[in-house]
């Protein structure tokens, strides 16, 4: 215990020196970058001011080295962040303030070069730069790390970047950042998962705000960032909040130290008292405690240090109660396993009972799934070789339809190779003369049945109606007003028919001719040019219909047998005897002449 409280005022003595020892000068680096010219989206306006504001501060608050940096790319960044971090290896204060897009994807910010086109959400990690690439490069500096970011502003990208992941989160400004490294802070304009605003002047208000406090000499960096959130807060009218994450020690870390001052007073006693405070604090050991307590019994940091001694006793407290926790248990857990031994072996006995009808009851289901398995293949195979017969009789179809169609294909080749070797051997016709031009488009009309009327010099109405149909049913365009040379050459290049052929009533299109409907009897031609049944019609007899045909039938079989046509011409019959028709004549019936009772006469010319 002695020996404990020995080494520690040992340590207390020692850093009371180091801490009296007079202060070296500190080397402090600062990079800075602004991007605004954006490629894939709309330039902003102040990043590029705000970037020249914050290096001209940090020059004149007597940094070593400001390296102010423009619009970069992705590998322009990569090379000053790079090259910043060699020169952060022997300085004490190394800050890095970005200002441009920035954005969160599942949690990681990314800062965002100009040539970004992020078309999806994972080309943020190819082409944009995430924060931890930012830290590693201040990591080497000694004594504080700095991280500005004013890149809280709406992100453009993320409205038209496609998501590959529905589940891949892409949050509204930048996440909470927790640095691992000591003595590191990083600021943002604005608080995790909002953003911020580019104001309407030259400058953004954080970037103004940092212009106003941070160069401000001896002013912790803590109470600094506070009057920046402050100022902000006012200048947004509290839409926009700026925070800070990471932690810094006890003592006062001002961005720009204290001017050295004159000699005067000692300094105060309570500052040592302090000190050694947040040693044993840093400690967190009882020894060191009591050995504080033993230098310093009375004040505000005794009572402290009694009230981290009473923490350390409860603490104790809680770890003999847990330990006595444990080993009740145990020892209950072991009672109970005795007493619960033979209680075991009975439910053994039983459970191995049961497993045995379990086995039983398996067995049996086995043999109800093995047949209703065989079935399933058994319905299985007859499946298949239904589906194979009908794959084959598909197939077979298939083939014949093929071999019908190739079939097909070759006639109507060998038609059309026949037709242009006939075309081939037939002279070139040349263009009528001017003179009858119009009649021979006529004919050429009626060859290809879109002209009925006999063709003549003229170019008439018909002529025009004919063409008409011809540009109608050829799919051609000519001017229909006048018979040129081209309406003959494209009517000399038609075959065949072009024009359907039209038929009147009774007669159907046979060929290039008109055949006349011939329906059998008792069949008529209907409407549609078919032939359709005559429907019967049953006379109705009248009395005055009776006695005509009587007087008629009586008539008739009282004159004599009428003259008959013979093999050598006709005859006539009168009261003088037969003999032949005189040539130029024929037999008809005279209103004024009754010859033989029958009303046929010689009728000559």
């Amino acid at each position: 215990m002695c020996v404990n409280i020995v080494r520690f005022l040992c340590a207390l003595i020692v850093a009371a020196l180091v801490t009296c020892a007079p202060a070296q000068a500190e080397k402090r680096v600062a990079l800075v970058i602004g991007n605004s010219a954006y490629k894939s989206v709309p330039k902003l306006a102040n990043p590029v001011n705000d970037a020249g504001l914050i290096g001209a501060m940090l020059r004149k608050a007597g940094f070593d080295t400001v390296d102010v940096r423009q619009d970069l790319n992705a590998p322009e960044m990569r090379k000053a962040l790079r090259e910043f971090g060699g020169r952060t290896r022997d300085a004490d204060v190394a800050v890095i303030y970005y200002a441009g897009h920035g954005m969160e994807l599942d949690g990681t910010n990314y800062l965002i070069p100009t040539d970004a086109a992020l078309e999806t959400d994972t080309d943020v990690y190819d082409e944009a730069l995430p924060i931890d690439r930012v830290l590693v490069s201040i990591e080497p500096a000694k004594q504080l790390r700095l991280v500005i970011l004013d890149a809280c502003r709406d992100n453009p990208f993320a409205k038209s970047m496609k998501r590959t992941v529905a589940s891949r989160a892409i949050g509204r400004g930048l996440a909470k950042v927790e640095p691992t490294s000591p003595n590191t802070m990083i600021a943002f304009a604005a608080k995790a998962g909002s953003t911020a605003s580019d104001g309407d002047s030259r400058n953004s208000p954080f970037a103004v705000a940092l212009s106003d406090h941070l160069p401000k000499p001896g002013l912790d960096l803590r109470k600094a960032f506070g009057f920046v959130r402050d100022d902000v807060l006012k200048n947004t009218g509290n839409r926009q909040e700026p925070y800070v994450y990471g932690s810094l020690g006890g003592d006062d870390v001002a961005l720009v130290p204290t001017k050295p001052a004159a000699p005067g007073p000692q300094a105060n006693p309570q500052d040592s008292v302090r000190r050694d405070y947040e040693l044993a604090l840093q400690a967190g050991l009882r020894e060191a405690w009591e050995a504080f307590l033993q230098t310093y019994p009375d004040g505000f940091y005794a009572n402290l240090a009694r009230v981290q001694l009473k923490k350390i006793a409860a603490e104790e407290e809680r770890t003999v109660a847990t330990e006595k926790a444990r080993l009740a248990e145990q020892e209950k857990l072991r009672l109970a396993a005795e007493r619960a031994r033979k209680a075991e072996l009975e439910k053994a006995a039983a459970a191995a009972k049961a497993a045995e009808d379990a086995r039983i009851a398996a067995e049996k289901q086995k043999q109800i799934e093995q047949a209703k398995a065989d079935a399933a293949e058994r319905e299985r195979r007859a499946a298949e070789a239904a589906a194979a017969k009908s794959l084959a009789e598909k197939q077979a179809i298939e083939k014949a339809a093929a071999e019908t169609a190739a079939k097909q294909a070759g006639e109507k080749q060998a038609a059309e190779a026949e037709s242009k070797r006939v075309a081939a051997l037939s002279p070139p016709s040349s263009g009528p003369p001017p003179g009858e031009l119009s009649r021979s488009v006529q004919l050429e009309l009626r060859r290809v049945g879109c002209m009925k009327a006999e063709p003549n010099s003229d170019w008439s109405e018909t002529a025009q109606r004919s063409l008409t149909l011809f540009n109608k049913y050829a799919g051609t365009k000519f001017d229909v007003k006048l018979a040129s040379p081209d309406v003959f050459d494209a009517l000399k290049a038609k075959s065949g028919r072009v024009c359907p052929l039209v038929c009147d009533h009774g007669f159907r299109a046979d060929g290039d001719q008109c055949s006349k409907v011939t329906c059998r009897a008792g069949y008529r031609v209907s409407d549609d040019n078919e032939c359709e049944k005559i429907p019967e019609k049953k006379p109705v007899a009248t009395r005055d219909e009776s006695a005509r045909r009587d007087s008629e039938r009586k008539k008739g079989e009282s004159s004599p047998a009428a003259p008959q046509a013979t093999s050598s011409g006709q005859i006539v019959c009168t009261n003088a005897g037969c003999r032949p028709l005189r040539p130029g004549c024929k037999l008809g019936r005279s209103s004024s002449v009754a010859i033989n009772g029958g009303g046929l006469t010689e009728v000559c010319n």
